[in-house]
């Protein structure tokens, strides 16, 4: 079965031998229905609206910034294509363009925090090919080129932007002044050289003309001082009122000034705010906790080892009491059988003593033959007279325990075989 699609869409063939997958875009493919799919992805140009509220600069100023991107899928690209269907295949142009526009607000908030508001407000140009070539080299790796992108719109809440144009505003208007002052000054000078070459060439003229007429010259020395007198007031005046001006135009520049400084001081008093928090939540906070949860850990463990000692001291204790009493039952048992036993000799006496050592015998005669037993190898020289071999060794352990008689009766004063000899009652 065929497939078609756009110039503005790809398709993507994966199956029964389609190991890579086929791309294309803008074209046709035959697809074998059951064993292979088709998949398409959209490359149309997608308009983002970048915003990044609030983001300090370099010097700690918060701005805001909106910028105009325009981004694409690049079909041409097969490496970039593949990328591309390895991200975002099966995802719709919303999610694709929320993925891009994340991607382009965080570098662009990069590059606000590495400039200040002069450099991003006066050179929007340079700003914008730096988030264009940061932006760029990030995405391309998504399959995704970045068309255009161009800043907006830059402002603040601060009215530090007003502030700059108030001085940029106060600087012309000083300058004017200034112009206006040096303008107005040249002309009165120039007017006063003139009026002072007229009124020279009249003097010579009535001078000349007039030399007869003392009378008229002294009046018209009396004008010209008259005149001069004025001219030098009128000069005076002058440069008064060009004093005044000068003294005002400081006096706003110190305003001027005064009211950058107290900004200055502002932004440096909400940085040590901001670094105190800081501060406080990565410094202060954890260590609290952390002493908190080593003093639990101390008194656990003191508490365990109070336990541990008091259960082994009453262990210790219940054990001696029980030793104590395994002693003195054992003692009473052995202090009750050896009463039995003496009161046994009293009754029985002799009967008594030959019954125990007849007892014994088994034990003797087995000591006596014990060295014998340990023996490994015996080797028997023979005279030709008597027996040899093993009834020769067990004749002799015999021989031995027919001396015991004489031995016991020797220690103890009892002959047995005259007591074995004798009926003896007992009960």
């Amino acid at each position: 079965m065929f497939y078609t699609c756009g110039p503005n869409e790809a398709m993507v063939v994966s199956g029964f031998c389609r190991s890579p997958p086929m791309m294309i875009a803008g074209g046709r493919v035959f697809v074998v229905p059951c064993i292979q799919q088709i998949q398409r992805i959209s490359l149309n140009t997608l308009t983002l609206n970048v915003k990044s509220d609030k983001v300090y600069t370099r010097h700690g100023v918060p701005i805001s910034v909106t910028g105009i991107a325009q981004v694409k899928i690049q079909g041409q690209n097969k490496e970039m294509l593949a990328a591309a269907c390895q991200m975002f295949m099966g995802k719709s142009e919303q999610e694709i363009t929320h993925i891009a526009l994340e991607t382009l607000e965080g570098h662009q908030r990069a590059i606000m925090a590495h400039m200040t508001v002069e450099e991003i407000y006066k050179d929007r140009k340079k700003f914008s090919e730096q988030v264009f070539k940061v932006a760029s080299s990030d995405l391309v790796n998504m399959g995704i080129s970045v068309v255009s992108y161009t800043l907006k719109d830059v402002h603040d809440d601060q009215d530090y932007l007003h502030s700059l144009g108030k001085a940029r505003t106060a600087q012309v208007q000083k300058d004017a002044r200034i112009g206006e002052a040096q303008a107005k000054r040249d002309a009165v000078i120039r007017e006063a050289h003139a009026m002072q070459e007229k009124v020279s060439a009249q003097y010579i003229n009535e001078i000349e003309m007039a030399k007869a007429q003392r009378d008229f010259e002294l009046k018209k020395a009396a004008y010209d001082v008259e005149v001069n007198t004025k001219q030098a007031e009128s000069d005076l005046a002058y440069q008064l009122q060009v004093a005044k001006t000068k003294q005002r135009i400081e006096e706003e520049k110190m305003q001027v000034m005064v009211v950058e400084r107290a900004q200055q001081i502002l932004l440096q008093e909400q940085e040590i705010t901001r670094r105190e928090m800081e501060l406080d939540a990565k410094v202060k906070k954890p260590a609290d906790a952390e002493r908190y949860r080593l003093e639990r850990l101390a008194e656990a463990e003191r508490l365990q080892m109070i336990m541990q000692v008091e259960a082994e001291a009453e262990s210790i204790r219940i054990k001696g009491e029980a030793e104590a009493f395994a002693v003195e039952a054992k003692g009473r048992a052995d202090a009750e059988q050896m009463a039995k036993k003496a009161e046994a000799f009293q009754q029985y006496k002799e009967g008594a003593m030959v019954d125990m050592l007849l007892e014994k015998l088994p034990l003797m005669a087995e000591e006596i033959s014990r060295p014998l037993s340990q023996v490994k190898k015996v080797t028997m020289v023979s005279s030709g007279n008597g027996e040899v071999g093993a009834s020769k060794l067990t004749g002799e352990v015999l021989d031995i325990m027919t001396r015991l008689p004489e031995t016991i009766e020797k220690l103890t004063g009892v002959n047995i075989t005259q007591v074995t000899g004798k009926p003896t009652r007992m009960g």
